[in-house]
């Protein structure tokens, strides 16, 4: 015989009992998010903690209790992944975003001494600007503008092509090519 539940499940709302089937059978959501929608639609049909678990392919009962206390507390959240451990995020969504738009704008060859971003010129752009920061890494630059869609190969910068400023000993020079519309083909 089973213990007295200490936090039994709360009477689903017809939309979240709609919501959970759905998910429960579905084939293209995260398996994590579909094994606990098949424990909590197993709890309230009136199955205990443990043989709940062995439906979802799970093999902890207490786990789906903590699901359960979880789910009365904050509905289909309950759902959702959380933090799996490890060091908290160091960088807010404002500081990403501020990678982001930094990477967004168009270096000036005079004040950033280039005409297209590197990882490390723009870790350097960030920690001088005033609004900055003064600590981030070369891999949270990455991390950042990789997890934003951003891809080396498809949003560098370039100079224009067929023109060009050389540096000669009478000072600098606009060089062009004539046929740079023909190599472009």
């Amino acid at each position: 015989m089973s213990r007295r539940r200490k936090d039994p499940l709360r009477p689903l709302t017809e939309d979240e009992r709609t919501a959970l089937l759905s998910l429960s059978r579905s084939r293209t959501a995260p398996a994590a998010l579909v094994a606990r929608a098949v424990a909590l639609v197993a709890v309230s049909d009136g199955l205990d903690y443990q043989h709940a678990a062995r439906q979802a392919g799970r093999r902890s009962g207490d786990a789906v209790s903590h699901l359960v206390a979880r789910f009365n507390r904050a509905g289909l959240q309950a759902l959702e992944p959380r933090h799996g451990g490890g060091q908290p995020k160091a960088y807010s969504s404002a500081d990403r975003e501020r990678i982001l738009r930094e990477a967004a704008r168009t270096p000036t060859p005079e004040t950033d001494g280039t005409a297209a971003w590197s990882l490390t010129l723009l870790r350097d752009a960030l920690r001088a600007a005033d609004d900055g920061l003064p600590r981030v890494s070369t891999f949270t630059v990455w991390q950042t503008l990789h997890d934003a869609g951003y891809s080396f190969q498809r949003t560098r910068s370039w100079c224009p092509t067929g023109r060009a400023e050389r540096r000669r000993k009478s000072g600098r020079v606009t060089v062009t090519d004539p046929d740079a519309t023909a190599k472009k083909n």
